[in-house]
């Protein structure tokens, strides 16, 4: 086996080749993370990855915006697993062909469950949440999320709830898996 692909198949993190949102190879720690095997993966689009269809769009949509601004991305987000286990996914990625960002692309995908427990949260939450641990305050979530700032707040209050904070920081620790 030649170095390179070597050092592919076993990094230990999962990687992934895709043109157009369709896996082209990806290597065995993201066949054991999602626990399929890598060859079932091939030829597979990434929305049997997500926890729903609405995921992939939206989140696509703002994945898209952010290989076209600056060529890669990154987040982290409710990923699902062959047996339909939701879990957290730290998500990095990189276009390969710039004047088309979806056609080419290597992505790193990091499993946080162990840091990061599965509370059930609502579409709107996973926005909300993750726009808050990016340090956006309430009226700049509403203005991305085309909400009232009150309906911000509620939803923030509901995650407070939800993951046992007390205050904002606290759950954007919490949120992101640090150490409190």
């Amino acid at each position: 086996m030649e170095l390179d692909a070597l050092a592919f198949e076993h990094a230990p993190i999962g990687l992934a080749v895709l043109e157009n949102r369709i896996i082209r190879r990806c290597n065995r720690h993201f066949g054991d993370m999602f626990r399929r095997d890598p060859c079932d993966c091939k030829n597979v689009s990434l929305a049997a990855f997500y926890a729903s269809e609405e995921d992939f769009q939206v989140i696509g949509a703002r994945v898209l915006a952010g290989l076209q601004a600056e060529g890669r991305h990154s987040d982290e987000r409710i990923m699902r697993r062959d047996d339909d286990e939701l879990f957290w996914c730290r998500v990095r990625g990189t276009s390969l062909t710039p004047d088309n960002p979806f056609q080419r692309a290597i992505w790193t995908f990091a499993d946080l469950s162990e840091e990061r427990p599965l509370v059930a949260l609502t579409q709107r939450e996973r926005d909300v949440a993750m726009f808050t641990c990016r340090g956006m305050t309430s009226k700049e979530i509403a203005l991305e999320l085309k909400l009232s700032y009150r309906t911000v707040e509620e939803y923030r209050a509901r995650l407070l709830r939800k993951f046992g904070a007390r205050k904002l920081a606290e759950l954007v620790a919490k949120l992101s898996g640090m150490p409190l």
